[in-house]
């Protein structure tokens, strides 16, 4: 019988112990590690590795060379560029003070959320620990290490925010996007 989508030969994924949705494509070279669970509609490029246990919702689109760590979570319709990083260890060491090789049991995972329509740039390195908000845009070569808000514009190294985008991706410099006309409601914190 033949499956609901599609894994390129190269591709190293034990299809029996990975959740994959129908019409995922997943491109050469990609490692996916068991327990991993993809949604339907989403493409990985080549070279990509997705840890165990990684969520990965519907219709995301994953560039080349990405790796996303153990304790991440992609909700629905998420972009990531290429080369871009995800981190699951607040205090990375290969080895504990007395220079024993850590093990699984020395380190914990902090876990990172990006919400459904998010960007991430290419080259861009998002530090664990933090949630994106939806529909939020995150520029190329961005180091980001604090949470960013639903439709917030951010980059730079560390990332800060340079205002808002709309659904459709376009700076937003009033209460409407220039190219789809979809109006916002600008809410000022008190």
């Amino acid at each position: 019988m033949e499956k609901p989508y599609f894994v390129a030969n190269t591709a190293v994924v034990n299809q029996d112990k990975v959740s994959i949705g129908t019409g995922v494509k997943i491109w050469h070279f990609t490692q996916v590690m068991d327990g991993a669970k993809i949604g339907d509609g989403t493409t990985i490029g080549k070279n990509v590795f997705i840890d165990s246990n990684v969520r990965i919702g519907k219709n995301c689109k994953i560039q080349n060379n990405v790796s996303v760590y153990h304790g991440v979570i992609l909700d629905d319709g998420v972009f990531v560029g290429p080369h871009v990083c995800f981190t699951n260890d607040m205090y990375p060491r290969a080895v504990n003070p007395d220079m024993t090789l850590k093990s699984v049991s020395d380190w914990k995972v902090s876990e990172t959320y990006v919400s459904k329509g998010a960007s991430i740039g290419a080259n861009s390195t998002i530090r664990c620990g933090i949630n994106i908000g939806e529909w939020a845009m995150i520029g190329a070569g961005s180091v980001v290490t604090k949470n960013v808000p639903a439709y917030a514009l951010v980059f730079g190294n560390p990332a800060s925010q340079h205002g808002y985008v709309c659904k459709c991706g376009i700076k937003l410099n009033s209460g409407s996007c220039s190219k789809c006309k979809t109006s916002y409601e600008v809410v000022r914190k008190k």
